[in-house]
């Protein structure tokens, strides 16, 4: 007797539906899916107790003529691919033909329909994946379907639903990223009888995006752009002082089409390094086009990932768009963002006049301490950002006119407060800076124009700095030597787990050596150390540029504060240390005035 048998029918589609039908919100966006490439304007979701009772979807679409909606719940039937080529250049969203089919084996269901050559509609009633049903009856052109009693015949899969209130989270928020994918179609999603929300259709795609996220965040979102390579990436993304918890308010689509893709994910958060810390997440609505032929949507039956031809290139592209949103958003005409209304105080110029300060050759070492000696940081231009967005290097900068205000050198300081924060003002509010924060970015940015331009100030140590390690930090140190040579650290080995090291960078030359050379081998015995890679200098810069900064509760003179704040007009990212701090807080005059009941 053979042990291999052919499934039944009804039992094939439920294993089916049981790829494709994970919860409610599955049968939501397969419906929604099919109701988009019908050419919908208007999309109305209804949906009773989370979807366990009733999901129903209604459109104003094509619809379907009596012959192809019987067909519609056939397994395979499909009126969007016919040969391999259409597969491979998938231009809609739904595609496989299994949606309808796997659905109705799974609930009680009904179909109506009618397409605009058809006097009448077609009604079609399923029972748990068997046509009991099929009768003519009026409609109007697009089609209804409604979904009963989800899993009422797979109690095993029912028993995993969630909450009601859980499961309608799934759904709103499928609706949610539909709405954002298609701003000129019109949805209404109703819950229990209520609706839920109603977004109405624009042509203005950014005003659906704020109804949906939030009005509250409209003024803290940027728009994308970039166009190349048949590659086009727009979009809004937050500022980095918009932080979430977790990613889910990330939206990313590709052709139209909602993917959770960690690829881009990467890509966004790349674009945002140094400004969010480990663990903070921004939002974003990201559209991606490609050519249809350049991306596989095929490839998970929910069809939520998808796989580029050219994937790297597609990664860099939003990591540079991402990134030269940032810039502007900290630069806008060379401005930190939100420094616009800082008023004209000509305190920059007076400071380049008493402290006989120029851009090039200004050094970070003044203003650690008045009696400590000054020296020469050639290079404070190139900042060893993504090289598309790099700034004139010192000696192509452009002549600047003495009326030129500077966002953080023309503030007005009051003081410091705790010897930690320094206390500005500007026309409109109070400028608040962390002055560890800030002149770590400083030490930063000017350790990373060193290193690009191989250039690195070092300086010779009068008594060598002897350092035990234990096993496994020596071994990583050994191979990390080469490394920070370049970076301005020379260390070599003394035999066994003891290493001396000879000479640090300028900017560290009044630090601990110890402590600092631990953090960077133990950051790397963490992360993992790759010689030669970018990456793992970058982050040993990040760790000098943490030690060599100022403290907090260290005192600076008038003096002191009035370079630090030039320095950090000199920055390509000030606004945020390598780590992802904000260096600097705005408190505006209406929400002073507004603290102090001047104005309601």
């Amino acid at each position: 007797m053979s042990k291999i048998k052919i499934l039944p029918e009804i039992l094939s589609n439920k294993i089916a539906a049981g790829e494709v039908v994970e919860r409610p919100a599955s049968v939501v966006k397969e419906l929604l899916e099919n109701a988009l490439d019908a050419e919908s304007s208007r999309i109305i979701i209804e949906i009773e107790q989370g979807g366990r009772s009733l999901i129903r979807v209604s459109d104003n679409g094509t619809g379907m003529s009596r012959d192809d909606a019987l067909l519609a719940l056939e397994r395979y039937a499909t009126s969007k691919i016919f040969s391999d080529q259409d597969l491979f250049s998938i231009s809609t969203l739904g595609f496989r033909g299994e949606a309808l089919p796997s659905i109705a084996a799974v609930s009680r269901f009904a179909l109506v329909t009618r397409d605009k050559d058809s006097n009448s509609g077609t009604e079609i009633i399923v029972d748990g994946g068997k046509i009991k049903q099929v009768s003519e009856t009026g409609a109007p052109v697009g089609t209804m379907i409604a979904v009963k009693q989800l899993f009422f015949n797979t109690p095993a899969r029912r028993k995993f639903l969630k909450s009601i209130g859980t499961e309608m989270g799934h759904i709103a928020e499928i609706a949610a990223s539909a709405a954002m994918g298609w701003p000129q179609v019109r949805f209404k999603l109703i819950h229990n009888n209520r609706t839920v929300k109603s977004w109405p259709a624009t042509d203005t795609p950014f005003d659906r995006i704020v109804d949906v996220i939030g009005s509250d965040l409209k003024e803290d979102l940027h728009p994308l752009g970039y166009e190349a390579d048949g590659i086009a990436i727009s979009g809004w993304i937050s500022s980095p002082r918009v932080k979430r918890a977790t990613s889910r308010g990330i939206y990313i689509f590709v052709n139209g089409r909602y993917v959770r893709d960690r690829i881009m994910q990467h890509a966004l958060f790349q674009g945002y390094s140094q400004r969010l810390v480990k663990g903070q997440f921004p939002m974003a609505v990201v559209m991606i086009r490609v050519a249809f032929d350049q991306v596989d949507v095929n490839v998970h039956p929910t069809k939520h990932e998808v796989r580029f031809a050219r994937q790297h290139q597609v990664h860099d592209a939003l990591k540079r768009a991402t990134a030269q949103t940032l810039h502007e958003i900290d630069h806008p005409g060379w401005r930190p963002a939100g420094f616009s209304d800082i008023a004209e105080t000509g305190s920059t110029e007076t400071a380049r006049r008493e402290f006989g300060f120029k851009k090039k050759d200004f050094a970070v070492q003044d203003i650690i301490s008045d009696s400590q000696v000054g020296f020469e940081a050639e290079g404070s231009q190139s900042f060893g950002q993504p090289e598309a967005h790099q700034r004139r290097p010192a000696s192509q900068s452009r002549q600047e006119p003495v009326w030129q205000k500077r966002p953080f050198g023309d503030l007005r300081v009051i003081g410091q407060h705790r010897n930690t924060y320094l206390i500005c003002e500007s026309d409109k509010g109070l400028i608040i800076i962390d002055q560890h924060a800030a002149h770590e970015r400083i030490l930063y940015e000017q350790l990373s124009a060193q290193s690009a331009k191989a250039e690195t100030a070092s300086q010779q140590l009068l008594v060598a700095e002897t350092i035990e390690l234990g096993f496994r930090e020596s071994r990583v140190l050994a191979k990390m030597i080469p490394d920070l040579r370049l970076l301005g650290l020379e260390i070599e080995n003394f035999g066994g787990n003891t290493f001396i090291v000879k000479s640090v960078p300028v900017q560290l030359a009044e630090r601990e050596v110890k402590p600092l050379v631990i953090e960077m081998v133990e950051g790397m015995l963490e992360t993992g150390y790759s010689p030669g890679l970018e990456k793992a200098r970058d982050r040993c810069r990040m760790v000098m540029a943490c030690h060599g900064a100022i403290r907090a509760n260290q005192a600076l003179s008038g003096e002191q504060i009035q370079k630090l704040l030039i320095q950090l007009d000199d920055c390509d990212n000030p606004s945020h240390c390598p780590h992802g701090r904000p260096t600097w807080i705005r408190w505006d005059l209406r929400m002073l005035e507004k603290s102090f009941q001047r104005i309601v």
